[in-house]
C-alpha cells in the first residue's frame, strides 16, 4: 500500500467517526438546486475535516468536493494530484437514518484515476484501490462476479435531481428486471460501484452522476475486474458528470448489457 492510500484510508475513517457521532443528534438540513437535493451541516463538516487532514499530509494536491462551491472541475485538475471528494454520498439516507451513506475519496494523477477509497462507517467496510494493483475490502482482495446477467442483482440510481432522468432510469429498470434476478436501489452511487466490485451485485447503472459520486468507486470496480463506462460504452472522462454503467466480468463478458434506449 502506498503512503498516500494509507493517508486516505485514515481520513475516511475519521470522517466516519464524525458521521457516527453526528447521527446521534438533530442535524440542520438545507436544500440545494434540484428536486430532493439536500446538504446537511455534517456534509460540510466532514468535507472540511477531509480537506484539512489531507492537505496537511499531501500539501501539493488540489481539491474538488461536492459542498461549499468547490465543485467545478478546471484545467488545473488535469495536472498533478487532485482529490475528488464526496463527504457523504447518500445524504438523504444519512438524514433519515436509512443506510448506507459513505465517504468517497478519489485521487486523480494528471487527470487519471490513481487511488480510491470508499468507507461505510455503519458497517465498517472500507473499499480501496490503486491503479494497476487491484481492489480490496478491509485489506482483502475483491473481484467482481462471474455470473451472467440472468443470475445477478442489478443496482440502479434514479437521478432525482435532474428533470426527465427518473423516467429514463425506471424505463431501463423495467427492461433489466426481466433479464436479471431483481433490481436494487441503495441511494449511494459510490456504494453501488463497490457492490459491483465485491461481487454482491452484477451491475449498476444511473443516467447522470457527478464526478465526486463515481471517481473512487469507478476505480475500485475497474480494479476488481469490472467494466465501467458511460451508457454508450465509452470510457468515463473523469472531468465531470456522466451516465455510468458498471458491469461485472461475467456480465461484461457475455455482452448486450449496456442500457437500451428508454421507451
Amino acid at each position: 500500500m502506498t503512503e498516500q492510500l494509507a493517508i486516505m484510508e485514515e481520513a475516511a475513517r475519521r470522517a466516519g467517526e464524525l458521521m457516527r457521532e453526528a447521527s446521534q443528534r438533530k442535524i440542520r438540513i438545507d436544500a440545494k438546486e434540484g428536486h430532493a437535493n439536500f446538504v446537511t451541516e455534517v456534509d460540510r463538516k466532514v468535507q472540511d475535516l477531509l480537506f484539512s487532514f489531507l492537505s496537511e499530509r499531501i500539501p501539493k494536491a488540489h481539491f474538488l468536493g461536492e459542498e461549499e462551491g468547490k465543485d467545478v472541475f478546471s484545467e488545473r485538475d488535469t495536472e498533478g494530484l487532485t482529490f475528488v471528494i464526496d463527504p457523504i454520498d447518500g445524504t438523504s439516507n444519512f438524514m433519515k437514518g436509512y443506510f448506507p451513506s459513505v465517504t468517497s475519496i478519489g485521487l486523480l494523477r494528471d487527470g487519471v484515476p490513481y487511488l480510491g477509497v470508499v468507507y461505510n462507517p455503519w458497517s465498517g467496510q472500507l473499499f480501496s484501490a490503486e491503479a494497476g494493483k487491484g481492489a480490496f475490502e478491509n485489506g482483502i482482495p475483491i473481484h467482481t462476479d462471474t455470473a451472467p446477467l440472468s443470475e445477478s442483482l442489478v443496482a440502479m440510481g434514479t437521478g432525482p435531481y435532474y428533470p426527465g432522468l427518473p423516467d429514463i432510469a425506471f424505463s431501463l429498470a423495467a427492461d433489466y428486471i426481466t433479464r436479471c434476478i431483481d433490481i436494487r436501489r441503495s441511494g449511494s452511487a459510490a456504494w453501488d460501484l463497490c457492490m459491483v466490485a465485491s461481487g454482491r451485485t452484477g451491475m449498476y447503472f444511473e443516467p447522470k452522476i457527478q464526478l465526486w459520486d463515481y471517481c473512487a468507486g469507478a476505480l475500485i470496480a475497474q480494479e476488481a475486474g469490472g467494466r465501467v463506462t458511460d451508457f454508450d460504452g465509452a470510457p468515463l472522462s473523469f472531468r465531470g458528470p456522466s451516465s455510468v454503467v458498471a458491469a461485472s466480468s461475467g456480465i461484461a463478458g457475455e455482452g448486450g448489457y449496456l442500457p437500451r434506449t428508454a421507451r
